[in-house]
């Protein structure tokens, strides 16, 4: 199931190298499938350091390079109502706040919920998981936890999703770790967002793949472009055939399409590029 991060790189750059380095979209003059404009977001991370001094200037940039959406990582002092109101005054919806594990788990957890509602998202998100559960045995007392806050979250009106990293993907005693918790957690309560370049580089199967087998487990996705050198990379710029990993997108579940890059050198610049890719991709 699992394939090495030299097979997965090899095929992707292959693929990109024949859509130029995805450049421009592979194909696109035979291609009809697009994203929907209100699909594309931007998930807040990729633009902490402008959020820090301005977060109503950067959301009013991000409005009007075209995002429709943002994930919300980071709230940089303000509440979840003063987001809420920048993000009305901007024309922007939040669909998501990441909110760590041990809140999800805990007392937190209402109080975390009642502030998705506020900021007007519809996804609770873990983004990672420590360290100390990072085996089989530590993988399923997750899913336990995650099935019971995630029926916390469908009382709420809403639904818990698990974001991955490299580390999710591996294979510990014979077993895939993120596999432990596609099959052990309840489809109904438990969803992932799933990012691309995490998915990639930790060697899992290509995430269309995963649509394939897990339909409508990923409603949200992390997308997030890889470098030849492996590294980090605008969208559309690097190595990641992202027109075959859409190909199964609906299948997957998918409803939003959020930007990420984990350490831009122009936060702004990074934006407007991977959204003109994402918003003139045919797949």
């Amino acid at each position: 199931m699992y394939r090495t991060r030299r097979s997965f790189l090899g095929t992707a750059v292959g693929a990109a190298a024949a859509a130029g380095l995805g450049t421009t979209p592979a194909s696109a003059g035979s291609r009809r499938r697009h994203i929907p404009p209100s699909g594309i977001g931007m998930h807040l991370y990729t633009m902490r350091t402008p959020l820090a001094t301005d977060f109503r200037g950067t959301l009013e940039r991000l409005a009007s390079i075209g995002y429709a959406t943002v994930g919300v990582s980071g709230r940089h002092g303000h509440s979840a109502a003063d987001i809420r109101r920048m993000l009305d005054g901007t024309g922007l919806r939040a669909v998501l706040e990441h909110v760590g594990y041990d809140i999800v788990k805990g007392a937190g957890l209402p109080q975390a919920l009642e502030d998705i509602h506020t900021l007007g998202g519809k996804w609770i998100v873990v983004p990672s998981l420590p360290g100390s559960l990072h085996s089989p045995a530590g993988y399923r007392e997750v899913a336990r936890e995650f099935n019971r806050a995630g029926l916390a979250a469908r009382e709420s009106g809403l639904k818990l999703l698990y974001h991955n990293h490299g580390t999710d993907h591996q294979v510990v005693d014979g077993v895939g770790l993120y596999d432990i918790l596609l099959a052990e957690t309840d489809p109904e309560l438990v969803g992932f967002e799933l990012d691309l370049y995490w998915a990639a580089k930790g060697g899992a199967s290509a995430p269309g793949e995963l649509f394939v087998r897990h339909p409508h487990r990923f409603p949200a996705l992390h997308v997030k472009d890889m470098a030849p050198n492996g590294d980090f990379a605008d969208v559309g710029s690097g190595v990641l055939d992202f027109p075959a990993m859409f190909d199964t997108a609906r299948r997957g579940g998918v409803k939003q399409w959020l930007v990420e890059h984990d350490a831009p050198a122009d936060p702004f610049a990074s934006a407007l590029a991977s959204y003109t890719y994402l918003s003139r991709l045919r797949y």
